[in-house]
This record gives C-alpha cells, structure tokens and sequence, in this order.
C-alpha cells in the first residue's frame, strides 16, 4: 500500500462533469422536527469543511478547525481535479471490476472534535456520479466503522444509487439507516445532507427531505477512528466512491 499527498496539478477536464454555479455548503441547516433531545441544546458549530479548490497540498479545512486532509491510496489511485461551478471537485477513480482496482480516500487524523456523541450532528456533500458507476456500495463521507467501534456515514446504495445515512453507536452496534427514495446516479449534481435531529435521523436531497429513520435514546457515536471521505481508505475493502464530490462538511450540535 502506498500513500502521497495531493499534487497540485490540474488535470483534463470531463465535459460531463462541468456545471454552472453552486452555493456554498449549508452551515446552519437542520430538519424541522420539535422532538429534540435535552443534550441537543447546545448551539450547532461547523467542525470541518472543504471546498477543493486550492491547488497545493495538503487539502486545508475551511473551517479554520485544521482537519487538514491527506490523499491515502494504492494501486496507483488518485483524484483529479474537474471543474464545478467557479471552482473544482475531486473526481475518484471510476467503477473498477477486475481483481485489483486503484484505491483512495482522503483522511483526516482522529479527533474527538468530529465525535458527536449524544448530541446532533449533519453533514453532506455535493455528490456527481452517473449510472454507469454505482456498486454495491460508496462511502462519501465517515467517521468509525460498523464493525469494530461507533460510526456516522454518508453512502451511495446498490444499483439504483440511493443516499443513505448510517448510524452506529458506541453500545448498540446495530446499523441505523435513513435512506433516500430517489436516486443522485444520474449524470447531474446533487447536494446530499444527513441530519440527526434529536430521535430522528433523516436523509435530505437537494434540500428535499427523502427519508428518516428513529434513533434508540440515549445513542451516542465517540470513536478514535479518522474521518475519511471517498472511502473508507486504502485497502481492497474500500467501499470506493466512483464520482465526483465538492463542498463535504461536519457541522456538530
């Protein structure tokens, strides 16, 4: 396994993923829902963002947090630049069916800032990805793993390439889906955001809610794992995101 910082170089530019003008990323949003735990009282603080528009390594948090991003990869995996909006995104390798395929993600170190615990948390991305590329399974963005500790995640689901937001807690390891009922595989941008609202935990496209799921009280997602966005690292086991993705951000509380 090999890993490298981003380079700074542009690369060619697919004319399918050039589109017009996108807003920022949503610092205050949250779902609309009055049943709201006690410990969700606290004001909501944005943890980490990044937009990818820089050309230099590493990849800064816009937050001002310093999450700072770095490219981990094997079998020759890298992400290119490609033109969105006035700026870019980081486009990941394309779907890959032979034995070995390219692998990378971006990670951040482990941080207790992205741990939410009890309280709320959203996050999201701007997600391109058409219908050729979707598999069984492509993480956007996480934060610990469903099998060995807590996790919050973003994912783009089977075939039909439908978001779905997962959460695991640090005592009941079982998995707590929202997913959405319509699909971002499409060919066209799409803004993606997961919320956990109190007892709810909901699935919004393009500010459109598309589903929720209830959350057992009392759940909570502390984990030493690192954020990782595009996959979940690495490795054969990848979960590898086939598209492009712009403006990812963690807000807490």
């Amino acid at each position: 396994m090999r890993s490298w910082w981003l380079g700074g170089a542009a690369w060619a530019v697919s004319a399918a993923v050039v589109v017009g003008p996108v807003a920022s990323a949503p610092a205050q949003s949250r779902p609309a829902d009055s049943r709201r735990a006690a410990v969700a009282d606290t004001p909501a603080e944005l943890m980490a963002r990044y937009g990818f528009n820089g050309r230099a390594a590493p990849i800064a948090d816009l937050s001002g947090r310093g999450h700072t991003l770095r490219v981990i990869s094997g079998h020759g995996g890298v992400v290119r630049h490609v033109v969105h909006g006035q700026g870019s995104a980081l486009l990941f390798p394309p779907r890959c069916q032979t034995r070995v395929c390219p692998h990378v993600a971006l990670q951040t170190p482990s941080t207790p800032d992205l741990n939410p615990g009890r309280r709320d948390i959203s996050f999201g991305a701007d997600v391109y990805l058409s219908p050729t590329q979707t598999s069984k399974g492509q993480n956007v963005i996480q934060k610990g793993y469903s099998t060995t500790s807590s996790q919050w995640k973003l994912q783009i689901d089977g075939a039909a390439g439908r978001p779905s937001c997962v959460l695991v807690g640090d005592r009941l390891r079982r998995i707590l889906m929202a997913t959405s009922s319509v699909t971002v595989a499409d060919g066209r941008w799409h803004r993606i955001r997961c919320s956990r609202s109190g007892p709810v935990l909901a699935v919004f496209v393009d500010n459109q809610l598309r589903g929720r799921t209830l959350l057992p009280a009392g759940l909570s997602v502390t984990n030493n794992r690192p954020m990782s966005i595009g996959g979940k690292g690495a490795f054969a086991d990848n979960d590898q995101f086939n598209g492009a993705l712009d403006n990812v951000w963690v807000q807490v509380g």
